[in-house]
């Protein structure tokens, strides 16, 4: 019931919020974005939903134009150079992600969930069809996310992706969404330009 109800009515209501809540630090970090360099502040990314659908996911824009599009971050070559002068507090504190409660109103995405792929991150994508993760929604948040972010290998990743899809409940949402905020606050396991550089300290027990 969680599953297929409870949990869109609950991404509606929290995202709608979020929006109202929301609506004047957006505009403001829009308005910053445009000053430290001119052009749009929001980028479209093609991402992988649910089923593998692509959809347009909105962030933020943290980079400069000149950034090579649709490469994840930690492909680059010296990251460092394209971020903004905003960027990196976007980034640490993931408020690049905000226009993301557009995306969830929509139905495109979820509160907690798999992060959305990009669509040529085709290792990822083949390592969470082993355990089911692309056939639910991509969520803002998830528990790779709280066990280790961008530190994570893809293989630990698409695991840690795969036991949410297993658990998937209120209650390990609830603990989903409060871990996110507690690793946001002390922006724990943010690696730019990286992935994988740290063991994952995962918060269950391997069987």
């Amino acid at each position: 019931m969680y599953r297929h109800f409870g949990k869109r009515m609950i991404d509606m209501i929290l995202s709608g919020i979020g929006i109202v809540v929301f609506a004047v630090p957006m505009f403001v970090i829009a308005l910053l974005i445009k000053v430290s360099d001119p052009g749009p502040a929001l980028f479209r990314q093609k991402r992988v939903g649910i089923h593998k659908k692509h959809f347009m996911l909105l962030k933020f824009r943290s980079m400069k134009l000149s950034t090579p599009h649709d490469i994840p971050t930690h492909q680059l070559k010296n990251p460092e150079q394209y971020l903004l002068n905003i960027g990196a507090v976007l980034r640490k504190y993931s408020l690049d992600e905000l226009p993301q409660l557009f995306n969830i109103f929509k139905g495109d995405m979820s509160i907690i969930g798999p992060r959305p792929a990009l669509w040529n991150q085709k290792d990822l994508i083949k390592e969470r069809d082993k355990y089911g993760a692309n056939h639910v929604k991509p969520g803002l948040s998830g528990w790779a996310q709280i066990n280790g972010r961008d530190e994570l290998e893809i293989p630990q990743k698409a695991k840690l992706d795969g036991e949410y899809v297993k658990k998937i409940s209120f209650w390990f949402d609830c603990k989903c969404f409060f871990g996110t905020i507690g690793k946001v606050v002390k922006h724990d396991g943010v690696v730019e330009g990286g992935t994988g550089r740290q063991e994952c300290k995962i918060q269950y027990k391997n069987k």
